[in-house]
């Protein structure tokens, strides 16, 4: 089940995604609800950025929150010139089937070296079985 798309702008930098349930992974019997999430970055700014850095916040609705930081995204720090687009899958794993993240990218000019942060809209998880 794919919901929403949700999409948020910073400083030129649009970040949407949109989440999706994995049914073939989960396993609900075992508190085991697994996300996949797409993440299109668009640089609609005048100047040249990269990503250095992620920092997500994830919220499960049994009350835990996670956060996650780290280098970069699935590996890789693209650099994204006026105009250009980057997109990347990922996933998340939840206990209670229902939850939201949110959270923000370092990003960096590459003109001036001036660092940002581009905010990451939030979005919902929710497994359709939890919707009954």
């Amino acid at each position: 089940m794919r919901t929403r798309k949700e999409s948020l702008t910073t400083n030129g930098i649009r970040i949407s995604v949109t989440p999706t349930y994995q049914a073939t992974y989960s396993r609900p019997a075992q508190d085991r609800y697994i996300f996949a999430y797409q993440v299109v970055i668009e640089n609609q700014g005048a100047t040249t950025v990269q990503l250095l850095r992620r920092h997500w916040i994830i919220w499960d609705g049994d009350g835990h929150i996670r956060e996650v930081e780290g280098e970069g995204v699935v590996g890789k720090q693209p650099v994204l010139a006026p105009g250009q687009r980057y997109e990347y899958s990922s996933w998340c794993d939840l206990n209670s089937g229902f939850g939201k993240m949110h959270g923000a990218f370092l990003m960096v000019a590459k003109e001036d070296g001036e660092a940002f942060q581009a905010g990451i809209p939030e979005f919902l998880l929710i497994a359709p079985v939890r919707l009954n």
